[in-house]
């Protein structure tokens, strides 16, 4: 299916969780992620309007940045191998994946202005999952205030893929409340203001759980 036609029934899902749970269409940011799909889709993706592109690895994202540069607003999603910052840190927008003092080191030796983060939590707690345990983030996000090219957006996590919604749902609302908790911090390295969570098969019960930012790949450009 097309791409412009994929993003319509997607906005027409966004408008219904946004009327169940009182929020604004225009506060949720759609990131369509492009991995798993050619230069011509993602070019397809762009001119639907998508704006926000995601991609997972280094080697993927900087053969699609070549191609289209600043046409899009570049989000990683996926795990950032400390040896690739290097390739890849001044030219995303947006870093998904923050999730270890090591990472924070080497992005701030060679970013060349501040990143904005998400620090990724694994919140069901699945051996597969990476991010960091609940627990873990308050301290982790304080030590790093020592490192002034990072800048903590919020937080970011990955539901099981379970048919079960009520699971789902206690897995976004459990990121929710921590995002809470670090912005009554009031740190000004870590505003902690947005949610990236929600993909394809859950989107519209993360955002009833407040997500800012829902990555999309399979149901808007296909895989």
């Amino acid at each position: 299916m097309e791409v412009a036609v994929n993003l319509e029934i997607i906005q027409k899902k966004i408008g219904q969780a946004c009327a169940r749970s009182g929020r604004n269409p225009e506060d949720i940011k759609v990131i369509g992620v492009t991995k798993y799909v050619t230069i011509e889709r993602t070019k397809e993706a762009i001119d639907a309007g998508i704006k926000n592109l995601g991609e997972n690895r280094s080697e993927g994202f900087l053969e699609k940045y070549n191609h289209f540069g600043e046409q899009a607003k570049w989000h990683f999603i996926g795990t950032l191998q400390s040896r690739k910052v290097k390739e890849v840190i001044d030219k995303i927008d947006v870093l998904h994946s923050l999730d270890r003092i090591s990472l924070a080191k080497e992005i701030n030796k060679r970013a060349t202005g501040p990143v904005d983060c998400f620090v990724q939590v694994n919140v069901s707690g699945e051996d597969s999952k990476h991010g960091m345990e609940p627990e873990e983030v308050i301290p982790f996000i304080e030590k790093i205030e020592m490192y002034d090219h990072i800048r903590v957006i919020g937080l970011m996590t990955m539901a099981p893929h379970i048919d079960d919604p009520e699971q789902i749902r206690k897995v976004f609302r459990k990121l929710a409340a921590l995002r809470d908790s670090v912005r009554e911090k009031g740190w000004s390295h870590a505003p902690c203001e947005y949610l990236s969570m929600g993909m394809s098969n859950d989107y519209d019960i993360a955002i009833e759980e407040g997500a800012t930012h829902i990555r999309i790949g399979s149901k808007l450009v296909g895989s």
